[in-house]
């Protein structure tokens, strides 16, 4: 039996066992499994870890950038992010190797690109965690500049309160990496001034949950586009099968 799963803490509300328990299913693939690993602290890694029949693992909030002391290599996208969220857990001869992938840059780019017009040439990313690390790997590599936008002051960031009407009408991309908005609290949003925003912006939200955030709503009803989470986390977990089984 193989075993596949995630870790993470909370796993209350998990995209990725629904979608390899059908996955595994529908393609009638055998003696294979795919489990949730709520870890309270990273540190409980060491112990799952000992599992030999365990062959891979994802990796979701808050342990992206903490889970990097376990990886013995990591591939040139993870290690340029900095933030892993795939782990492909070989043992032989009682030995285990452990590479570390970044597959959240990949379905982000990939369901990014087809909504890209010409005048998505600068972003503003509302977040700064792991997932803000792949976003920005991606953007660079699209050509297309970005500014951070945090609730505390950073150096090479701006804070909230300083997103106005001549940033927006600048800045016509806007990506929330932060879990606000996610069910249940589904009344959170960034605080932006959505009364700033037009027909040519775009709104990513990378919460799936629910489909339709209230960051996407009201973005929504100023004529923007949006796109949820969704179909970038599918891409991930695609990816993330293809390097298991590599």
């Amino acid at each position: 039996m193989r075993t596949f799963g995630l870790i993470g803490y909370p796993l209350s509300h998990s995209f990725s066992k629904l979608f390899f328990t059908e996955k595994f299913e529908k393609e009638s693939i055998q003696d294979t499994t795919y489990e949730l690993f709520p870890l309270p602290e990273i540190e409980g890694l060491e112990d799952l870890l000992e599992n030999d029949q365990l062959a891979g693992l994802n990796v979701t909030i808050p342990y992206k950038v903490a889970v990097l002391p376990f990886v013995d290599e990591l591939d040139p996208a993870a290690a340029e992010i900095g933030a892993v969220n795939c782990l492909k857990i070989e043992n032989s001869s009682g030995r285990r190797f452990i590479k570390g992938f970044n597959t959240d840059a990949y379905g982000f780019e990939a369901s990014l690109k087809p909504l890209l017009q010409l005048h998505h040439q600068k972003a503003l990313i509302l977040g700064d965690g792991g997932a803000a690390s792949a976003v920005k790997y991606v953007l660079t590599k699209l050509g297309i500049s970005y500014l951070s936008v945090l609730r505390k002051p950073k150096s090479g960031a701006i804070e909230y309160r300083q997103v106005d009407q001549a940033l927006l009408d600048s800045h016509h991309i806007i990506i929330n990496t932060t879990p606000l908005g996610t069910f249940p609290n589904v009344g959170d949003c960034p605080q932006i001034p959505y009364e700033f925003l037009t027909p040519k912006h775009l709104a990513y939200d990378l919460v799936y949950n629910p489909k339709e955030t209230l960051f996407l709503r009201l973005v929504k009803e100023k004529g923007g586009v949006t796109k949820n989470g969704l179909e970038m986390l599918e891409l991930q977990a695609e990816r993330s099968w293809e390097i298991w089984n590599a």
